[in-house]
């Protein structure tokens, strides 16, 4: 059981919970990762999104065409900044500008808009300070909107944008709720558990508020996941996205390989 972090004795195959919905393809590198090292993947999604609507988000009196930059953290915003459009039937100008967390946030945008790459920026390496960075060379003529969930907006983020004097807006278009998960963390010994979002994390918490992790290996996906598990008292060994490591897949193929090798020693 995940509650006291106890390993099994004489359990062979490690058992990772990826806290994100199982992959569509049969092609996931996932599945990949799962044959090469004969570990067991389940997949449960440890939240689920509600989307605020347009009536709902007039009330924080925001003109959407009055911005000229967006800043996403997640491809979850994008969805649901072009789904706040459409309600709205705001068409959105071609010279906004786009801030995005990730290289791969950044390439999701093609799916609602014509990628240039003069007006559509990310971070080099997925943290708040590289984004901060590409803000900063913009900062004195841009007007920004920041797309995020209404209980779970970025602190560092609101607190530099504050310190940098920027003119900015918070836009809640959407919340997270966490998903009923006790079956699945009481009658499961996870060896690993991988987070994507703070809320994923406030999730564990929700279904088991008395977890300990007791030995069970904790990942996490970007700045703001990764403090949400510190905060929350948990030892972090797999942080992600590094130089070497820009995905989870990636992290976990290092930490098992690291882990098959110390075992055959």
């Amino acid at each position: 059981m995940v509650k006291n972090g106890s390993h099994t004795a004489g359990k062979s195959r490690k058992k990772i919970l990826i806290t994100q919905p199982r992959p569509e393809s049969d092609k996931s590198p996932y599945y990949e990762l799962s044959r090469k090292y004969n570990v067991e993947l389940d997949f449960h999604p440890f939240i689920r999104l509600e989307a605020i609507p347009a009536k709902d988000f007039r009330k924080q009196k925001i003109d959407i065409q009055t911005y000229s930059a967006v800043i996403f953290t997640s491809r979850n915003a994008i969805d649901h900044f072009f789904r706040m459009c459409e309600e709205m039937k705001i068409n959105v100008s071609q010279d906004t500008k786009y801030f995005c967390i990730t290289e791969a946030v950044a390439l999701y945008l093609q799916k609602f808009i014509l990628y240039r790459k003069r007006k559509v920026f990310y971070g080099a390496d997925g943290s708040n300070k590289s984004l901060f960075d590409v803000i900063n060379k913009h900062k004195g003529n841009e007007k920004f909107l920041y797309v995020c969930s209404e209980n779970q907006q970025d602190s560092e983020i609101t607190g530099w944008l504050k310190n940098n004097n920027c003119e900015f807006a918070l836009a809640y278009m959407y919340r997270t709720q966490s998903n009923d998960l006790k079956g699945v963390l009481a009658t499961n010994d996870y060896d690993v558990i991988c987070f994507f979002t703070p809320s994923g994390v406030r999730s564990l918490f929700d279904n088991m508020p008395k977890f300990k992790q007791n030995g069970t290996v904790i990942g996490a996906f970007g700045d703001n996941t990764s403090r949400a598990v510190e905060e929350a008292g948990l030892k972090l060994s797999i942080k992600v996205p590094q130089p070497k490591m820009p995905s989870m897949v990636s992290a976990l193929d290092q930490f098992l390989a690291d882990k098959k090798n110390s075992c055959s020693k």
